[in-house]
């Protein structure tokens, strides 16, 4: 039976970290689905760096979510993606992301958390999962990944356990590769 990824995101998730995950998921046989708040059709976006002391931001493609979160079951996926971008500020509001969380890391199943991810993490209210482990992120979510109880790490990739975490875009190549090693495991 083909493994099944779980994607979680939104509108303002930033375009490559949800494609090139998706694509690749897919080129690898496995199933992929996107999930977000309802079921609609997605805005991505796209950050570049630029000369600016931060990122700039231009609209994406459009994505079709395939599930809205009340309607996961997590017990159906066997590993996770949270991709960064803006989605990250407010898909873990949703009272379904502490239940969907909660499983990945209860069962020990991988979970992909790049860019702004730890933003989504913050929605499980038990940091037991992060104590003594070690996180990268996107610079600015350093407070946000030490919050969790976690240390952050300035390495652009990092393996813990079942957490691969990623600083951003440009580390998509190592991220997916650590990923799938651990999907195949």
């Amino acid at each position: 039976m083909s493994k099944k990824i779980l994607f979680i995101t939104g509108d303002a998730v930033e375009a490559l970290e949800i494609y090139y995950p998706y694509y690749r998921t897919l080129e690898e046989g496995y199933s992929a689905v996107i999930a977000s708040p309802a079921k609609k059709v997605l805005n991505t976006v796209i950050h570049d760096f630029i000369g600016w002391d931060t990122y700039t931001e231009k609209q994406g493609y459009l994505l079709e979510s395939h599930v809205s979160f009340a309607d996961v079951d997590p017990a159906e996926f066997d590993g996770l993606i949270i991709p960064g971008g803006r989605a990250p500020e407010y898909i873990r509001l949703d009272e379904n992301i502490p239940r969907i969380l909660s499983h990945f890391f209860e069962n020990n199943k991988p979970v992909g958390a790049i860019c702004h991810a730890a933003l989504v993490l913050a929605a499980l209210k038990d940091n037991q999962y992060f104590q003594g482990r070690t996180m990268t992120a996107y610079t600015a979510c350093r407070y946000d990944v030490e919050s969790l109880g976690a240390t952050y790490t300035t390495d652009t990739l990092h393996v813990d356990g079942n957490i691969v975490s990623g600083h951003a875009w440009p580390d998509l190549p190592g991220f997916m590769r650590e990923f799938l090693k651990l999907i195949r495991s």
